[in-house]
């Protein structure tokens, strides 16, 4: 997901209840950082959300 920074990825979750969106990245070879997740409503992701996303990440990494 090179719109909110480089090496994040984004999993795509879907089931009978809705579709759920969870964004990640890969800091060291044995840990995954999580750094946001909502449900999807719409077809497009929110702007919102990738700037939560983008601020969360730049929170947590050094």
């Amino acid at each position: 997901m090179p719109t909110l920074a480089a090496g994040a990825a984004e999993l795509r979750i879907r089931d009978a209840t809705g579709i759920y969106r969870a964004f990640y990245v890969v800091k060291v070879a044995d840990a995954i950082l999580v750094f946001h997740a909502f449900v999807k409503k719409t077809q497009k992701t929110p702007g919102a959300e990738l700037l939560i996303g983008r601020k969360r990440l730049k929170e947590m990494l050094p």
